[in-house]
Formats: C-alpha cells, structure tokens, sequence
C-alpha cells in the first residue's frame, strides 16, 4: 500500500508546471461546460413558457457528456497519462472556435469571445509546450 501512495508524490514531482496549469485549466473547461449543462436543462424548466423542454433537455445532456471530456482528460494529465493530451487540446480549439462566432455577435459577446478566445490559446500553448511533452514522453517515444 505504501508504494501505491508514494507514486501520485512522485508523479507530481516530475510533473512541470505548464502540465500541471494546463490540466487544471481543463479541469476548469470541463466544469464550466457541465454547470452550462445544468442551466440549459433547468431554465426551461422554470420558465413562464414550456416551450422546447424535451430540445433544452437532449442539448444538456449531450453538453454535460462534452464537458466530461476535458474533465477526464484534465485527470489524466495530472496523472502523466499520454492520451489526456490530444482531448485538452482539442477542446482548447473548439474554444477558438467559439470565440470566433461570439465576437462576430458584437456587443457584450466580444468580451465573452475575448475571453474565451485568451483560454483556448493558452490551453494549447501549456499543453505544447515542450517540457510538458518532454514530462508525457519522457524516452522520445
């Protein structure tokens, strides 16, 4: 049992700081996409108007499952597992890519799509970095 507990000390030791800010930051996507989940499926719940409900729900349900996506993945790279990567990116893309069509908007979503925008390129850019490939791949594999 000891030796099972000296390996998440030993992990986070080896583990850079970029790895450890980019996983987090995933971890943060992840929890922002499920409590968006939540309000798309209890706002139409509580509204006035009962319109959409059964819509409102299918689109919470399939944003919860795309938020557990950057979740696991964020575990995982705290955890030094190699395929943790490639999901925290790509949501770090599609984050570029929602960015994009909230400052086309204009208004207050420029300052949404700004933000967002920020969180997708730092994402990637923690997440490339060489000491974190270096961490994930420490051979060269």
């Amino acid at each position: 049992m000891t030796v099972n507990a000296a390996v998440p000390a030993a992990a986070a030791s080896v583990r850079p700081r970029t790895l450890t800010a980019g996983a987090w930051l995933s971890i943060a996507q992840g929890l922002v996409i499920a409590a968006y989940a939540v309000y798309v499926v209890v706002a139409p719940l509580v509204a006035s108007t009962k319109t959409g409900i059964g819509m409102a729900e299918f689109a919470g349900v399939l944003l919860l499952l795309m938020g557990l996506l950057p979740l696991a993945a964020g575990r995982a790279l705290l955890r030094l597992k190699k395929w943790g990567r490639s999901p925290a990116v790509m949501m770090d893309t599609l984050c570029l890519a929602v960015a994009y069509f909230a400052c086309e908007n204009g208004g207050a979503f420029v300052a949404l799509g700004v933000a967002v925008g920020l969180v997708g390129i730092g994402g990637a850019v923690l997440l490339l970095h060489p000491r974190t490939t270096a961490a994930l791949w420490p051979s060269g594999q």
